[in-house]
C-alpha cells in the first residue's frame, strides 16, 4: 500500500506540475510568461499576451491535468483518489522544474471538481460567472466559488470529500492573498465581460 501511496502521489504531482502555459507562450509566441503581466504561468496572464487561443488552450490543459490523473487513480487505486486530487493541486502550484513558482491552482481544481462530483463543478462554474459578472472579478469570484462548493458540500453526507474541498479552498485562498490585497486596494485588474 505503501508503494501504492508513492507511486500515485508522485504520477499525480508531476502531471500536475507540466506548465502549460510557459511551453504554449514559449512555442508559440516565443516569449517568457514570466515576465508578462502577473508573472503567473496560468491561463488568466497568457490571456495577457494577447492571444486568445494560446490562453485557451492553456486552459483547457490545466483543466485536463485536473482530469486525467483522477480518472486513472479512480480507476486503478479507488481509496487513493483524494490524494491523487490534492497531488496534482500542488503540482500545479508548486511546480518542482520551476522553483515551485507555479499557478494559482483555479483551473486544475475545475478538472478535479468535475470528476469529483459533477454536480459541485456545476455550481462552481454557475458561481463563477455570477460573481464574476457582479464584481468583474476573476480571483474574487474564484475564491467566493471555491468556498460555495465546500459549503454545499456539507449536504454530501461524504466526510472525504468535504474534508478534500476545506483543504482546496485554503489553498485557493492562499494562492490569490496578493489579488485579496489588491481588491481591498482597488487596484486589482477588472476582466472584460
Amino acid at each position: 500500500m505503501t508503494t501504492e501511496i508513492i507511486t500515485v502521489f508522485i504520477a499525480s504531482y508531476l502531471s500536475g506540475s507540466i506548465p502549460f502555459g510557459l511551453i504554449l507562450t514559449k512555442i508559440f509566441l516565443n516569449k517568457d510568461l514570466r515576465k508578462i503581466g502577473s508573472k503567473n504561468i496560468g491561463a488568466t496572464n497568457v490571456l495577457r499576451t494577447g492571444n486568445k487561443i494560446v490562453a485557451g488552450l492553456t486552459l483547457f490543459l490545466d483543466i485536463s491535468k485536473g482530469i486525467i490523473p483522477i480518472l486513472i487513480t479512480k480507476e486503478y487505486f479507488t481509496d487513493l483518489v483524494y490524494l491523487s486530487s490534492l497531488a496534482a493541486l500542488l503540482g500545479h502550484i508548486f511546480p518542482v522544474w520551476l522553483r515551485f513558482k507555479g499557478g494559482k491552482g483555479v483551473a486544475t481544481y475545475l478538472g478535479i471538481i468535475f470528476i469529483l462530483s459533477f454536480n459541485l463543478g456545476v455550481i462552481f462554474c454557475v458561481s463563477w460567472i455570477l460573481i464574476s459578472i457582479a464584481s468583474k472579478y476573476s480571483s474574487l469570484a474564484s475564491i467566493l466559488s471555491t468556498m460555495i462548493v465546500f459549503i454545499v458540500s456539507f449536504f454530501n453526507s461524504n466526510f472525504e470529500l468535504t474534508s478534500y474541498l476545506f483543504i482546496t479552498f485554503i489553498i485557493i485562498l492562499y494562492t490569490h492573498r496578493q489579488n485579496i490585497v489588491r481588491i481591498k486596494n482597488k487596484s486589482e485588474d477588472k476582466i472584460k465581460l
